[in-house]
């Protein structure tokens, strides 16, 4: 493809060098350069891609597109536009021929949920025949096929090229979890969406966010751009949890259909008769697809509205309701989502991703109804990150908590000590010391709560779920919660 037909995608306020020179491939990492390619210079939160264009083009680069004035070596193809991040997912749209608009696209946004969301809806479109391709924080798919995941959304070069992967495979569908990074970010710009889908919004993300307006706006242009025209003809529409205190706010800026579910009365769709227990939980939906009885192998009242997101999304696309509720009681539990490590032991251990105030809560409140003993928490929070919910979730894991052992989660470069600290200022007016403990090592906070544990109580073990690794300064060490709580466990049994 030629540099000026790339540069029709993106706004140019100024260029340079001959347009008509041929671009065989796209970096916006220098050391990913090869001879022929556009680089497109980034400013990161670490680095500045313009530092690099020189190192670029003696890689072989061609051309450069940038968003600050520099001087590119003599005979260097070059464009200056307002945003690099912006023009990047545009580009790489165009020069992979938008993939997007070659499948169905599902986008699943929101503070929790996300994950097990989209997962769900992924099993249905399996179920119904279709190839799924799935994006995520777990991992990525195609087809059966597994990918390793770096962020919950791709950046938008890497975004835009597993899409192409994805229609170059026969894939029909696209399952993807969009952060608010990825829309603050750009990274999803260039995609054309049929669905978007909002689970919730609690607190998350203000050491990225000003604040929770900002938060929010953000999160709804998933849904501003269902409007917008694009090259597919069939209806767009939203999926909306109607239960949610901001829900009317997205469903006021989209401009397309929109579905709600929730558990009140004026739902599309809603679940009655609640039966909750430590393996599962039974429902039924009722609304404007009739009436479906569910035997899920998930449990937690957060999982019911992650299952009536699941149902409404493809009910809405015409998936037989059978169809439906086979796949949705075949699946089971989305790893590190209240996720069960039993070894025959006479107390629950459940290992959790929750790392939100409101993930927290919604995961004790779970594990308090099906606890006939104590409700014993392991729990920290992550450094470098939002210092703000450390105190909330303080004061959460004290409300709901018999026992709690605060210790460190992902304390990245920050003290562990001075993130526990900030914890504590939640929990200890809560809260006597005797019914909390301070263990910074994680591997020994496990092995505190489990040999604490007695018959019929949950050890509830929060914030890293699927997660293999710990981030301590700025290296990563292997550490995966649930093999250290069965290390535990199988010393609890003297194994």
């Amino acid at each position: 493809m030629l540099f000026r037909e790339l540069l029709e995608a993106v706004e140019v306020c100024a260029a340079g060098g001959d347009p008509a020179v041929s671009v065989k491939g796209i970096a916006y990492d220098s050391r990913q350069v090869k001879p022929g390619f556009l680089f497109v210079a980034i400013k990161g939160f670490k680095a500045d891609g313009h530092e690099y264009i020189n190192e670029a083009i003696k890689k072989g680069a061609t051309a450069v597109v940038m968003q600050r004035e520099t001087d590119p070596p003599p005979g260097t193809a070059w464009a200056l536009t307002p945003d690099t991040r912006h023009a990047l997912a545009l580009l790489a749209a165009l020069f992979y021929g938008h993939p997007s608009s070659k499948m169905k696209m599902i986008g699943i946004t929101g503070t929790n949920g996300k994950t097990t969301t989209a997962n769900l809806v992924a099993a249905v479109l399996d179920a119904a025949g279709l190839k799924t391709g799935l994006i995520g924080t777990i991992h990525n798919r195609i087809g059966e096929r597994i990918l390793p995941v770096k962020h919950t959304t791709p950046e938008s070069l890497d975004l835009q090229r597993l899409l192409d992967e994805m229609a170059d495979e026969g894939v029909n569908a696209c399952v993807m979890e969009v952060s608010s990074h990825a829309l603050a970010l750009h990274r999803v710009a260039g995609c054309e969406f049929d669905v978007a889908v909002f689970t919730n919004f609690t607190q998350d993300h203000l050491d990225f966010h000003e604040n929770m307006e900002e938060y929010l706006e953000t999160k709804l242009r998933l849904f501003k751009n269902l409007a917008l025209p694009g090259a597919k003809k069939e209806e767009k529409y939203a999926v909306v949890n109607i239960d949610d205190t901001r829900a009317a706010e997205v469903i006021k800026t989209t401009g397309v259909p929109v579905y709600t579910y929730g558990l009140k009365s004026q739902a599309d769709v809603r679940a009655v008769d609640i039966e909750l227990n430590a393996r599962g939980v039974n429902f039924t939906t009722l609304g404007r697809w009739g009436r479906c009885p569910l035997n899920l192998k998930i449990t937690g009242l957060f999982n019911v509205y992650n299952t009536l997101a699941a149902f409404t999304v493809v009910a809405a696309l015409g998936i037989p309701i059978e169809t439906i509720r086979n796949a949705l009681e075949a699946t089971g539990g989305v790893a590190g989502r209240f996720e069960l490590v039993d070894l025959g032991q006479d107390f629950a251990v459940i290992v959790d991703y929750a790392h939100t105030p409101d993930g927290l809560e919604n995961i004790l409140k779970t594990a308090e109804r099906i606890t006939t003993g104590r409700l014993i928490t392991v729990f920290g929070c992550g450094g470098d990150r939002d210092r703000t919910k450390r105190p909330l979730m303080g004061e959460i894991a004290a409300k709901y908590s018999d026992f709690a052992v605060i210790t460190s989660d992902n304390p990245r470069t920050e003290d562990p000590l001075k993130i526990i600290d900030e914890i504590e200022k939640g929990l200890k007016p809560a809260v006597n010391e005797r019914c909390y403990a301070v263990e910074p090592d994680r591997r020994k906070a496990i092995r505190v709560a489990v040999r604490t544990a007695r018959p019929g109580d949950v050890v509830i073990i929060a914030g890293k779920g699927h997660e293999d690794y710990q981030i301590i300064g700025t290296e990563k060490f292997p550490f995966d919660d649930r093999l250290e709580a069965a290390k535990a466990l199988e010393e609890l049994n003297g194994m």
